[in-house]
């Protein structure tokens, strides 16, 4: 064999080599990969570690990590009716204030002074501290399921409003150029180009509005005394009772619902933004 010949087949099996290594990572899923979860693991497992310990040395601070999980198991029927509660109180109250909030940030975003005129008072309501508007509403609307919804959507609503307008102003001057140059008329406008333009924002606004909406359907339920339903007031009554184990487990329930809906999230955002290139920091 010549040296032409043994010079082709070492760099026709270094090629070989390279499209089986990048077919093997192709192959693998990110998230399988032990550099996307290890780090992850070993946080919880210290995490997990230091609160027994401390939860020994304290039993009357934090209960340990087996009671909370006792309490779940033994009473599951009780956290699952007070979740399902709570679940119904964030999906009604954030699909609200996020429709809301995008729908007012489209008409400000098409006549300014409908923003000049209303902004300022959205800005009040929304530095109000929603413990101090939530037992008006309750005093307003009794000890029901709505106060627990109008909370939960102003909490929402504010973090969709400026993220969405921010999404329908943020256009490329040149492409808009050419609409009016087409003389799209304003819905067409706002159909082709604000619309898709907007929605990496939109979803930007939604990681920050959802786990938002756990933390307001929370505070609803821990004003209205009168109702003693959800995972809010299941943390109010058993923390009276000082009852760790319940108290704890159902704020591990709280935690467990706002990272289910960021994932759930993250799920549609993929399906729907596969064109986009990354994130859009929220605002």
């Amino acid at each position: 064999m010549s040296d032409t010949d043994t010079i082709r087949s070492t760099a026709t099996g270094t090629l070989l080599t390279r499209e089986a290594r990048a077919t093997g990572k192709r192959a693998t899923p990110a998230w399988l990969r032990p550099g996307a979860w290890l780090p992850t693991v070993i946080t919880f497992v210290i995490a997990a570690i230091l609160w027994q310990v401390v939860a020994i040395a304290n039993p009357y601070v934090i209960p340990a990590l087996n009671d909370i999980g006792a309490s779940l198991v033994e009473d599951a029927g009780m956290y699952w009716a007070n979740f399902l509660t709570t679940l119904l109180e964030v999906v009604v109250g954030a699909a609200s204030g996020i429709l809301a909030g995008f729908l007012v940030a489209v008409v400000m975003a098409e006549f300014r002074i409908i923003e000049r005129a209303v902004m300022p008072l959205v800005v009040i309501v929304m530095v109000t501290p929603i413990v101090a508007i939530a037992p008006a509403l309750v005093v307003a609307f009794g000890f029901g399921m709505i106060p627990k919804f109008i909370v939960t959507a102003l909490v929402v609503f504010f973090p969709m409003l400026v993220n969405a307008l921010a999404g329908l102003r943020d256009v490329d001057p040149r492409a808009l150029d050419v609409f009016h140059t087409l003389h799209a008329s304003r819905w067409e406008t706002f159909r082709e180009l604000r619309l898709p333009g907007s929605l990496p924002y939109v979803f930007a606004g939604l990681r920050i509005a959802l786990p938002m909406a756990v933390v307001g359907a929370a505070v609803a339920e821990f004003v209205a005394a009168g109702q003693q339903a959800g995972l809010g007031s299941l943390v109010t009554t058993s923390a009276a009772q000082a009852n760790l184990p319940v108290t704890w487990g159902a704020i591990t329930l709280l935690a467990l619902l706002g990272v289910l809906l960021i994932v759930l999230l993250a799920v549609v955002r993929k399906r729907v933004l596969w064109w986009s290139d990354g994130d859009v920091n929220a605002r």
